[in-house]
């Protein structure tokens, strides 16, 4: 009997191949299958073709790319408006894991002008730190939160200003001290203003402070013009009531033993024997009339001494005097930029500075330069070199570039005033701060002669700053 199956159709299997190789293939009755074929099943579905990204761009209408995009999960509460600025400007003045540093003096009123206390750290009187925190002398960048209390270097230009606050109450005419502090970046100027501040204040002196000049130029601050002024002078009223403030917080002391003694012309009413420090509390309260209030107060404190009512001495300072010298951020009626020394307060200054204004009662006017982010200011470089030399007895005095455009204005605020400049400390001036931070716990070396001259000269020749870094946060 014939078998069921072509014979010819049975695979034939080489010997390596993995699969069999069909030789020919014979329709068979639709009954009969092949039960051991392997062939794929042709009535299986055909696979589609992927799309290809680069066939060409998306019909128009048709979305090419669909991503989710996640949802930021906000955790906490956010931050209050001037939350972050307050932070970033936190003032913190005492370490109590800092030791105490024994046998510390304080500086009074009578060791102002001692020459023994030079190179030698001396403290800062605690009702002075918080006369000196209303006025913000006191910079987040200084290290004071590093130590147990607030305490300074005494170099010889913090003895220098000590004899400038001598000589003004000595002498037998009210005079006036016009000084700018010059220096590179970390040399100390901001600290030297806080030191002149700190002797004002033990001496009863009134003490205004504009702390960083930089605020009343880059344009975050209101203003409008002022009536009556030619040129036209624009008035920072807010600025204003928060200089008023200041000043009655800082010298409540003096002010409140003082009274009115003139007629001022002001937009509310005022009582005729109210206290200075009150008449400052009012200005500060509404910013409308802040400016005249600044006027009637400024007016009062340079009026001339009689028995019945002496005026004390003034110490008027300014850091970032840079700012200052130059174009502001704010811009005139007629969409021009606004000198600053059309500015009210910097008019105030500049005039008090170039001595247009005295101080019939005597009084030294201060301003540093501030190295940290500086605007260019080839003016005022020329008017600083131009004061040096003068001082020295130069015969030859540098003279404007010709290629670089003066401002006479600058110039003309800047022909009397002398420099003070501040380069590095000296090696014994370093010695003497460097065993102040091994006294506090903050130095773990002994303080002799190597360590000083390697950290004095990684210092950049004692930079007072630099010093304080390599010795105090820099940790290997």
């Amino acid at each position: 009997m014939p078998p069921s199956t072509c014979l010819r159709c049975l695979p034939i299997r080489p010997a390596p191949s993995p699969r069999p190789v069909l030789l020919c293939h014979i329709a068979l009755p639709p009954a009969q299958t092949a039960a051991f074929s392997t062939t794929t099943n042709l009535s299986a579905a055909v696979a589609k073709k992927r799309p290809n990204s680069h066939t060409g761009p998306p019909k128009r209408g048709v979305k090419a790319l669909n991503i989710k995009k996640t949802q930021r999960i906000k955790s906490g509460r956010p931050p209050a408006p001037g939350e972050r600025k307050a932070l970033r400007k936190r003032i913190v003045l005492s370490n109590t894991n800092a030791l105490e540093v024994q046998g510390m003096p304080d500086l009074s009123d009578k060791n102002i002008t001692d020459a023994s206390l030079v190179c030698r750290v001396v403290g800062i009187p605690g009702l002075v730190v918080d006369s000196l925190r209303a006025v913000e002398a006191f910079k987040p960048t200084q290290g004071w939160g590093l130590f147990r209390r607030p305490a300074a270097l005494v170099r010889k230009e913090t003895l220098q200003l000590g004899r400038y606050i001598q000589e003004v109450e000595t002498a037998e005419g009210k005079k006036t001290i016009r000084r700018v502090v010059v220096g590179e970046r970390g040399s100390g100027k901001s600290t030297l203003l806080l030191q002149a501040m700190t002797m004002a204040f033990v001496k009863g002196w009134v003490v205004v402070n504009i702390p960083d000049a930089k605020d009343l130029t880059i344009g975050h601050t209101e203003y409008g013009p002022l009536f009556n002024t030619n040129p036209t002078q624009y008035v920072q009223k807010t600025y204003t009531a928060n200089l008023l403030s200041q000043i009655s917080k800082a010298n409540k002391a003096v002010l409140s033993k003082l009274q009115l003694s003139q007629q001022h012309d002001l937009p509310i009413p005022i009582q005729s024997n109210i206290s200075l420090d009150r008449l400052a509390d009012l200005g500060a309260r509404d910013p409308d009339v802040a400016y005249p209030i600044f006027q009637a107060l400024w007016a009062e404190l340079t009026a001339p001494s009689t028995k019945g009512a002496v005026r004390p001495p003034i110490l008027f300072t300014l850091d970032g005097i840079n700012q200052i010298m130059r174009y502001s951020a704010y811009l005139s009626s007629d969409v021009k930029p606004i000198h600053a020394h059309d500015l009210a307060l910097v008019r105030h200054f500049i005039n008090a500075l170039s001595g247009a204004q005295a101080l019939p009662n005597g009084g030294i006017v201060l301003a540093a330069t501030c190295e940290s982010g500086k605007p260019p200011s080839p003016t005022l470089e020329l008017a600083v070199a131009q004061s040096e030399a003068r001082v020295a007895g130069a015969e030859e005095v540098p003279q404007p570039h010709p290629y670089k455009a003066m401002d006479q204005r600058v110039l003309d605020s800047m022909r009397d005033v002398e420099v003070l400049r501040l380069k590095g400390l000296d090696k014994d001036e370093a010695r003497g701060i460097m065993e102040y931070y091994a006294a506090s716990g903050m130095l773990r070396e002994r303080v002799d002669e190597g360590l000083v001259a390697e950290k004095w000269t990684l210092a950049g020749g004692g930079v007072v700053g630099e010093l304080e870094r390599e010795s105090v946060r820099m940790r290997i």
